[in-house]
């Protein structure tokens, strides 16, 4: 009796869910009026961008209801600046959107009847469901995010040496790099920019640049912080200590893809073993295992 209960619950509230967000993106109080202008009007219809804010308006109050301590909203929201995500409101929507997928998932599974042949799993599994695929999409994010910039470091690092041979300041060149790189390496070129924006603001050249090593949580960009920091406490030639970094980067980069060269083997055994070595074995031995079958059985069989 509790557990049907407790299904009729669940069951209501994704109903009410489900009937609000389809309100929210498609509805409101002049629907009447809207079609009616869309008839006598050839009025271009909403494009994605008004449906996402509508979708907002929904997912933040949803993630305002997930319990999350504040240790965890500072983790979440450090993980969502490393994607590239810097909203004050993101991990609200974040939270949101991991709730909404549970109760899409627990009204799929009700709607189709699986809810009833085992209500415990298929909750695990809504729960599993909403939880993990969020953070999956969010880690390969900010993983791919976090290789386009170590790919387009030493093409910076490049730049920024001619920008102070020519004569600019480490700041100036910073930023110009920024906006010369904003097509083919929007990411680093983001960072850099939010980096001009702190030093602009009044911030220490120092703690800008450490924040950029935090943000990213990149190897090769925190080594480049340090650097830079060194060179701006003792004094040192900073064209100098970028070319040596660059030259130093270069052969590390070298180094990573010898490595992955050498691994290549090894990844490729079992796409061979559960692959390609059976269908060898079904052209080479089939044919021969169908004369053994054809000819041979029925000799053995005494016919």
């Amino acid at each position: 009796m509790n557990t049907v209960l407790l299904l009729t619950v669940v069951f209501f509230l994704a109903f009410l869910v489900i009937i609000g967000l389809g309100y929210a993106l498609f509805g409101g109080p002049n629907i009447l009026g809207r079609l009616r202008g869309a008839q006598s009007d050839n009025k271009p219809r909403a494009g994605w961008r008004e449906y996402l804010s509508r979708s907002q308006s929904i997912l933040k109050p949803l993630g305002e209801i997930v319990p999350r301590s504040p240790e965890e909203m500072s983790r979440q929201e450090r993980r969502l600046v490393k994607a590239g995500i810097r909203r004050k409101d993101a991990p609200l929507l974040f939270n949101g959107v991991k709730l909404a997928l549970i109760i899409v998932a627990l009204a799929i599974f009700i709607s189709t009847r699986l809810m009833w042949t085992n209500p415990l799993l298929y909750s695990a599994l809504a729960l599993f469901l909403g939880a993990a695929i969020p953070d999956l999409w969010l880690t390969y994010r900010g993983t791919s995010r976090n290789d386009r910039i170590q790919l387009a470091l030493p093409n910076a690092l490049d730049l920024t040496v001619v920008c102070i041979e020519a004569g600019m300041g480490l700041d100036q060149a910073l930023m110009r790099i920024g906006q010369e790189m904003k097509r083919g390496f929007h990411e680093l070129s983001d960072e850099l920019h939010v980096l001009g924006l702190e030093v602009n603001a009044g911030r220490k050249r120092s703690d800008a640049l450490r924040n950029l090593g935090n943000r990213t949580n990149n190897k090769d960009l925190k080594a480049l912080v340090a650097v830079l920091i060194q060179t701006d406490r003792f004094g040192t030639s900073v064209a100098q200590a970028l070319r040596t970094f660059s030259e130093t980067l270069r052969t590390t980069r070298r180094l990573r893809a010898e490595e992955h060269a050498a691994k290549m083997g090894v990844k490729m055994i079992p796409p061979l073993v559960f692959f390609i070595f059976p269908a060898i074995f079904v052209v080479i031995i089939g044919p021969a295992a169908i004369g053994i079958v054809r000819d041979l059985f029925p000799v053995l069989g005494g016919k």
